[in-house]
């Protein structure tokens, strides 16, 4: 049943998605206040209507963080999360992603900004449906999760199962939902 949920509530959300076309996204206190100790923050290019995190990118670049953004090859492998600067060309991957090329070293993230299909404000997440950010989450248990998403993507309560991992914050146009400080 929760499977049935999550394809209609992901088909719903992705038409809706599609729609929103808001203001620019701001880099909220809390999250500016974390980027000021450096790192390596893992970043995405936005898809199907995703919300563009660029903000969030210049801001952390700004303050001397890497960047590393997501490479995938199939669905069974794992996502890795491989270096990145603006200025490195990206190559097309599976699913209309644009990734760095294979050989691009791999990083460990200490936050990884993540796309979302719908959230919730227990901090659920609904994502694309391959358990990428899933696995990569289990994998990465330090690492901050931070969702991106537009505000009209949150709804009451996302349908959660066994393998689903929570977010630590999530970061919308309008709001910052999550701790005051990480």
């Amino acid at each position: 049943m929760i499977a049935e949920d999550k394809a209609r509530l992901r088909a719903h959300m992705r038409r809706l998605r599609m729609t929103d076309d808001g203001p620019a996204l701001a880099v909220p206190t809390v999250l500016r206040a974390r980027l000021a100790r450096s790192g390596i923050i893992a970043s995405y290019l936005p898809i199907g209507g995703e919300i563009d995190p660029t903000p969030i990118v210049e801001s952390a670049l700004a303050l001397g963080w890497r960047i590393a953004m997501p490479h995938v090859t199939n669905r069974a492998a794992p996502m890795r999360f491989l270096a990145w600067t603006p200025s490195d060309p990206l190559v097309a991957g599976p699913f209309g992603l644009r990734q760095p090329a294979s050989d691009a070293p791999e990083l460990v993230p200490d936050m990884i900004l993540t796309p979302l299909v719908a959230f919730d404000l227990a901090l659920n997440r609904l994502g694309q449906g391959a358990g990428y950010y899933d696995r990569a989450f289990a994998a990465l248990p330090d690492a901050l999760r931070i969702g991106v998403a537009w505000s009209v993507q949150q709804v009451p309560k996302v349908p959660v199962d066994a393998w689903d991992i929570a977010l630590h914050a999530i970061v919308t146009e309008r709001e910052w939902i999550g701790p005051d400080s990480l």
